[in-house]
């Protein structure tokens, strides 16, 4: 089956794009473009839990309302959230009612405090996991690998929750720690370039 699917302005992308019509944008401007900055890396992982058993669709299209809900995923504010801040959240019928996933990423906004305060940064953190391409070759060939079971292994260890390979794998094929554009997609070249180009965090 082809991986990739070509677009009404004739360009050529990853077959997923066609699921929905928010996606495109999304693939073209976000997925898999390196990402260093902290506060959307909280973001995401955070995100990635809350679509555990949904679609990313779902998601995406609530992402604004859960940037608001969550104070930007600025995690020292997070951090703060409290129960009052839990009810808050259960009654906004603007993101993912779920307490698990809410508490989570509470939970979590606490324990990426003091990553930063033991690592310097998570970005830092989370390139720091970056694996070698050949380990997700051909692309778009599994949702888990042994760097995505190594790094929900860690985060766990580390007190973090909803970080299952599964969920830890979509966070690093989002946020650029692994290309895995489809061979053929008109921005796998770009993502390998600036990908070469990239300052790694230490």
């Amino acid at each position: 089956m082809s991986k990739t699917t070509i677009g009404t302005d004739g360009k050529c992308r990853c077959t997923w794009c066609d699921a929905a019509p928010e996606f495109n944008a999304y693939h073209d401007t976000e997925w898999g473009f390196p990402v260093t900055d902290d506060i959307r890396l909280f973001e995401k992982i955070c995100l990635e839990g809350f679509q555990s058993g949904l679609s990313w669709r779902t998601i995406l299209t609530k992402r604004e309302n859960f940037r608001k809900a969550f104070a930007g995923f600025d995690f020292h504010k997070v951090a703060q959230f409290d129960d009052a801040d839990v009810e808050r959240l259960l009654g906004d019928a603007g993101i993912i009612r779920h307490r698990g996933k809410i508490e989570a990423s509470i939970n979590n906004a606490k324990r990426a405090c003091e990553m930063v305060a033991e690592e310097g940064s998570l970005a830092a953190y989370f390139w720091r996991f970056e694996p070698k391409q050949d380990e997700v070759d051909p692309p778009q060939s599994m949702s888990t690998s042994p760097t995505s079971v190594a790094l929900s292994k860690d985060l766990k260890k580390r007190g973090w929750k909803f970080v299952g390979p599964t969920t830890v794998f979509a966070f690093m094929q989002a946020m650029g720690l692994i290309n895995d554009h489809a061979q053929g997609c008109f921005l796998r070249q770009q993502i390998d370039d600036m990908r070469g180009s990239l300052i790694r965090p230490s």
